[in-house]
Order: structure tokens, then C-alpha cells, then sequence
């Protein structure tokens, strides 16, 4: 091969080499079914005719790479924002070496997670005996102040209840009786990560506020001025957090930030291995439940957890990602409100900074068409900015996307004059857009 210490190839350029080449050519003629090239051309060609763009969309029983996720990576990605939290999904191991992994490769920092480890015996029988022994590993080996437990598909075909197992394991001794377990039921079947950070994020909320699942006294609300912060599903977590603390605090807002993953997926390369860094105190989230109102930066990924927060007697609000000017606007117009606090001038500087900027890239962007696909609040945010800067968002797509995102994605659409040969696809996948 050509490949050698001294001169160490990219891959792209390796894969060009004689070596490989007949090596693709021979897999390809004897294992792969070849077709003619002839034919493999035409088709090629056939597939971007109209024709056959009818038929792609028309198709309803199959997904080509949907643009999502499952749930129980949502339900990680909720449970480490807090304070020393260990995400326990029971399922099989397969299932969570997927989750670290997507989660390791897009911040490039250690993800942890334990499974209950559960195979064919478990998939028939059930899964308790998994628990108990999960926990009670997962409680010896990593010492958590709290394991937070969500499900695959596996746990939640058989009907695994999570709240009879957790105490049953508590019972036999797994961890003490007192220790935090909340937990969510997270079918990867249906929604999407986002539904189950959702669900997560309410489950550990509930958890401390409504009695520990019957094991202790519901909390009392005695309202402050404190206000909640609450991300969402945030592949951009680590800045858009730290930027939305340095905004509070600017503004003289007393805060708490639930789930805050922002220094766990960005811990420093010093030498100690932080396998839980930062996140919100346990007792933080219990006491989140005085504050004066709830606001999420993303609607659809707290569906279920704002209605239950309001239910305790809280203001919620929720935005759709804000990016831009109007948007940003109207998330620092709302904290003022909610806190009583004045805009400070430092904030006034850096808005005119952004419209300096915007003005200055006008030429480069003013009239460009975009594509856009990812969470249903993300593409909302980014299709606002885009019509902000003069440019043409002109296939936005979200696979967990639904009709009323689609009504909200079109009256952005409908507010601008570059909106105007503008499409939107809800419930669409990446072959859609191809």
C-alpha cells in the first residue's frame, strides 16, 4: 500500500491510489451486482427529471436518511446538564455506544453513559433484573449524585415500567433509598431526540418538585425573581450558553440555567479526566420551581415541559432558536420585561455592531439561495436571519418537523418579499432535498 509514516496520506487522496482502485474495482464486479455503466448513468440522469422528483415525494412507506434522531439521545443530552448526573438508558449496549458517540464526535469531548446492558433473555422476560444490577454498578463504579434513566426501543416493546423497577431496585438495595433516580420513558420509535430531551428535561424537573416519585413531600412554590433558562436541544450549547449567562448577568438577572451542559462538553485538556464537570446543582433545580418565569430557547423542544412548569404556576415563554436582529430583539425585549430590568448600553453597542455587519456583508449575501435542514426551531431562527440579511432560504426542511412548524416556517416566509419563492417540508427526509 502507499500509505507510509513518513508521507501519511489523507484519506481522500489515499483512496485514489492504484492499490485501491483495483481493489474498489474487484469488490465492486465480484460482490456489489453490477450493473451496466450505461444504465447506471441513465438512471442517474432519470433522477433529477420532474418525473421522478413526483415519485420521490409521492413515497410515504419508506425514510432515506432522515434529517433526526432518536429520543434517548435528546434524554443524554438533558440529563448532563446537571450537576454530577449519570445517564443510565435502559436498553441494550449497542444502543448507548450510538449515543456517546454522536455526542463525543460533534463536541470532540468524553461522553458518558451506562446502559442496563439488556439482551434476548431480558427482551422476552423483562428487563428488571438489569436494573437492579445496573444501578447498583453505576452507583459503586462512578459515584453520581444523580442517574437519570430514559429507554430504547427494546425496554419500551416489552413495556418495561421504569418507576416499579427504580423502586424495586431501591428495594433490593441498588443505591440508597434517598438517591436521586428520575427518569422518562423514551421510545426511540416515535418523535425524535429533541422529544426526548423534552421528556428527559420534565422527568427530572418533576422529579424534584412533585415529590421524588412519592418518596418525598411535593415542593411549595413561594415565587421569586429569579428567572429559568432552558437551551433545548443545542448542538451549539457550550457558546450559545455561556453567551446567554453573560447576558443575564449584563442585565442584573438572577437565573438559573436548567440543563446546563455548556462545560461538560468542553472541559479543559489539563491533565484530569472530568467525567462530570459544571452542570446545574441539584438543588438549583429543585428550587427552580420559585422563580418567576420559564424561558425556553427552543418551543419544540419543551412541548410537554413548559405546560408542566406552567402548571406550577410560572410566566413560560418560548422562542424558535433566535438568531438575528428582530429575533434577538425580542428575546432581550422579553427578559427586560419579565425582570424589570433596563436594556443595558453594552447590549444597544453590540446590536448596532450585528446591523454594521450585516450591512457590510449585504453584497456577498443579498439574493443568495439557501438551503437549510435540522430542528424544527433551529431552521425557523436561521430562515428568519436569512430574510433579515436579504437572502433566499429556499428549501428549509425538518424531518421532526410537523404542519404547525410548517404554518410557522411559511408566515416567516409571507413577512418578507425574499420569501416569496420560498418552500418549506415538514416530516421530509435528506433524499426530499437531493
Amino acid at each position: 500500500m502507499t500509505q507510509n509514516a513518513e508521507h501519511v496520506l489523507d484519506h481522500f487522496e489515499l483512496f485514489r491510489g492504484p492499490e485501491y482502485q483495483q481493489m474498489l474495482a474487484n469488490k465492486k464486479k465480484m460482490f456489489e451486482n453490477p450493473r451496466d455503466p450505461a444504465e447506471v448513468e441513465r438512471i442517474r440522469e432519470w433522477a433529477k427529471t420532474p418525473e421522478y422528483r413526483e415519485k420521490n415525494f409521492a413515497r410515504e412507506a419508506l425514510t432515506v436518511n432522515p434529517a433526526k434522531a432518536c429520543q434517548p439521545l435528546g434524554a443524554v443530552f438533558a440529563a448532563v446538564g446537571f450537576e454530577k448526573t449519570l445517564p443510565f438508558v435502559h436498553g441494550s449496549q449497542g444502543c448507548v455506544a450510538y449515543y456517546r458517540s454522536h455526542l463525543s464526535r460533534h463536541f470532540k469531548e468524553p461522553s458518558s453513559c451506562v446502559s442496563s446492558s439488556m439482551t434476548e433473555d431480558a427482551a422476552v422476560f423483562g428487563g428488571l433484573n438489569n436494573m437492579i444490577d445496573g444501578l447498583a454498578n453505576t452507583h459503586a463504579m462512578y459515584k453520581p449524585k444523580m442517574i437519570a434513566v430514559s429507554t430504547t426501543c427494546m425496554a419500551e416493546v416489552i413495556g418495561d415500567d421504569l418507576n416499579a423497577f427504580i423502586k424495586t431496585a431501591k428495594e433490593k438495595g441498588s443505591v440508597p433509598a434517598e438517591f436521586d433516580v428520575p427518569f422518562a420513558h423514551t421510545p426511540a420509535f416515535v418523535g425524535s431526540h429533541v422529544t426526548g430531551y423534552d421528556n428527559a428535561l420534565k422527568g427530572i424537573i418533576e422529579h424534584f418538585w412533585d415529590g421524588k416519585a412519592g418518596t418525598a413531600p411535593k415542593l411549595e412554590r413561594q415565587p421569586n425573581d429569579k428567572i429559568n433558562f432552558i437551551g433545548g436541544f443545542d448542538g451549539y450549547t457550550v457558546g450559545n450558553t455561556r453567551e446567554i449567562k453573560r447576558i443575564f448577568d449584563l442585565m442584573g438577572i438572577e437565573h438559573t440555567v436548567l440543563a446546563d451542559n455548556s462545560d461538560v462538553f468542553d472541559t479543559p485538556t489539563d491533565g484530569e479526566f472530568r467525567m462530570y464537570d459544571g452542570g446545574t446543582t441539584l438543588e438549583d433545580a429543585a428550587n427552580a420551581i420559585h422563580a418567576k418565569a420559564t424561558i425556553s430557547m427552543q418551543h419544540y423542544s419543551t412541548e410537554k415541559t413548559l405546560p408542566f412548569i406552567a402548571g406550577h404556576g410560572q410566566e413560560v415563554v418560548s422562542f424558535n432558536h433566535p438568531i438575528g436582529v428582530s429575533a434577538t430583539d425580542d428575546f432581550i425585549m422579553t427578559l427586560s420585561r419579565l425582570s424589570g430590568k433596563e436594556i443595558p448600553e453594552a447590549l444597544a453597542l453590540e446590536r448596532g455592531r450585528l446591523v454594521d455587519a450585516m450591512a457590510d456583508s449585504g453584497a456577498h449575501i443579498h439574493g443568495k439561495k439557501f438551503a437549510i435542514y435540522g430542528d424544527p426551531d433551529l431552521c425557523l431562527g436561521l430562515a428568519a436571519f436569512l430574510l433579515e440579511l436579504g437572502a433566499e432560504p429556499t428549501h428549509v426542511l425538518a424531518t421532526n418537523g410537523n404542519k404547525a412548524w410548517a404554518e410557522k416556517v411559511q408566515a416567516v416566509f409571507d413577512s418578507s418579499p425574499f420569501g416569496k419563492n420560498c418552500h418549506v417540508y415538514p416530516g421530509k427526509d435528506l433524499w426530499h432535498m437531493r
